[in-house]
């Protein structure tokens, strides 16, 4: 007799969706823009990094999110569509909560509601730049050497905020989501912290005939802190343009009013945490700028241009011949702001600009650069001494396990050469021809501004 034998089936593990394919975010600015087409898609976005599993939903068939952030209340509204729903062996994602590790208190639970904040918090920022500091736009005409440095052109129907205090908190709260979508690598600011600005920087809006509305375009968060013993120092923790008014020059206005501030107030210096390649080359155009027109530093970059272009300067005088005086870093601190490591930086820029024509100089001004950046990343001894580390193997922290050692009367050993030496060199000179790139794209950025 033959036994028949059973067919077992086996359902397909679930591999889950991410999250960057099935969800879509748009900004938008009433009610009439919540499901329409031509709202403001933001993209690319990562927002595989808000979920667990590198970035994976697990549970769901025909998957579709779409969330609404309003730029008036700052309230989002998270529409969630699904075929079917079951745990195939990873268990089901709780939708609610990994959604409100991005957007937290500001997430409504039903779209009634959130169409409603439309018009229930239309005064929303009204109501914290009312009873802000106005930062005026006015610009000196009395032909001084800090009105020179200010604003060259100012968007007419624009004004700065300073928000601080208890008011900083309740903003900022509202703020974090787009914080966390929008500012690469960022944390959210301690809000308890009495020591953190916001500047604010809004726009009229007008909505009807009988009422304006000013509408957020950016702001900036921005902590002040003492120094020793009897100055602040000021620096600009985030900074962020809302994506529909990008690349409008609003950016660069908020950085101009940030160092007006800067000025009027005497403090020590602006500087900036962790600049993105974006924000550092605006910053740079401006403070190029700003440096072209400073009188007092005016006859050291001669004298340094002048240097340059009769000498073929040795290899290991770069730095101290063609760095800026420490004379002219105080003078750029005390009177602008800037720190030593930007002005630094713009220094070479200022020396760029001077060399005419450059090509001519090219191959002395490249070697100059190429000395600084190797500084920069080996130590300002190049050529080493015969110093050298090493990674050993541990069981405590690799990262933090290594021993350093310089050999015997200068001579060089075998465990001092190492084997990637031609991998390091090419990555130095990635560098170096970044930054070559950085310098001619200010210059021209520069020089276009200026005609």
């Amino acid at each position: 007799m033959e036994t028949k034998r059973r067919r077992v089936g086996f359902s397909k593990s679930d591999a889950g969706i991410e999250a960057n394919d099935c969800i879509t975010i748009y900004l938008v600015s009433n009610k009439e823009e919540v499901d329409s087409p031509n709202s403001f898609c933001l993209e690319p976005i990562d927002l595989n990094q808000f979920f667990e599993d590198d970035g994976r939903i697990f549970g769901y068939q025909g998957l579709k999110i779409t969330v609404w952030l309003s730029l008036i209340s700052f309230h989002a509204y998270a529409d969630i569509s699904f075929e079917s729903s079951s745990d195939g062996g990873r268990g089901i994602t709780n939708l609610k909560s990994a959604l409100e590790n991005i957007f937290a208190e500001s997430l409504v639970d039903e779209k009634d509601a959130f169409l409603q904040t439309f018009s229930t918090e239309s005064h929303y920022v009204r109501s914290f730049v009312s009873n802000a500091e106005a930062l005026q736009k006015k610009v000196s005409n009395d032909g001084s050497t800090e009105s020179k440095c200010l604003l060259k052109s100012e968007p007419s129907d624009v004004e700065v905020f300073r928000i601080i205090g208890t008011p900083v908190g309740h903003l900022y709260s509202r703020l974090v989501p787009l914080v966390l979508l929008l500012v690469d690598g960022s944390n959210p600011i301690d809000i308890l912290d009495p020591r953190w600005e916001i500047y604010l920087l809004v726009q009229e809006r007008k909505d009807t005939l009988e009422d304006s509305l000013p509408r957020l375009l950016g702001f900036a968060a921005v902590y002040r802190f003492h120094r020793y013993p009897e100055s602040t120092r000021v620096r600009l923790g985030q900074i962020l343009v809302m994506p529909p008014y990008q690349r409008k020059g609003y950016g660069r206005f908020l950085l101009e009013v940030l160092n007006r501030v800067a000025i009027s107030e005497d403090v020590y210096d602006l500087t900036i945490e962790e600049p993105e390649d974006s924000l550092q080359h605006v910053r740079s155009c401006i403070d190029v700028e700003r440096l072209l027109v400073f009188d007092p530093i005016q006859q050291s970059l001669e004298s340094v241009v002048l240097r340059l272009k009769q000498e073929n300067p040795s290899k290991k005088s770069y730095m101290c011949k063609y760095a800026p005086p420490l004379s002219a870093v105080e003078d750029v601190r005390k009177t602008l702001k800037i720190n030593k490591k930007q002005f630094e930086q713009c220094w070479e820029i200022l020396t760029y600009l001077r060399l005419d024509p450059i090509n001519k100089y090219m191959e002395t001004y490249l070697a100059i650069v190429s000395h600084r950046v190797k500084a920069e990343v080996i130590g300002k001894d190049t050529e080493g001494e015969g110093k050298q580390v090493i990674d050993v193997t541990t069981e405590y922290d690799q990262q933090m396990s290594f021993v350093m050692f310089k050999s015997q009367n200068g001579e060089s050993s075998s465990i001092e050469k190492a084997d990637n030496q031609s991998n390091v060199e090419e990555q130095l000179q990635k560098l170096v021809d970044e930054r070559m790139n950085q310098i001619k794209l200010i210059a021209e950025k520069v020089s276009v501004h200026r005609r």
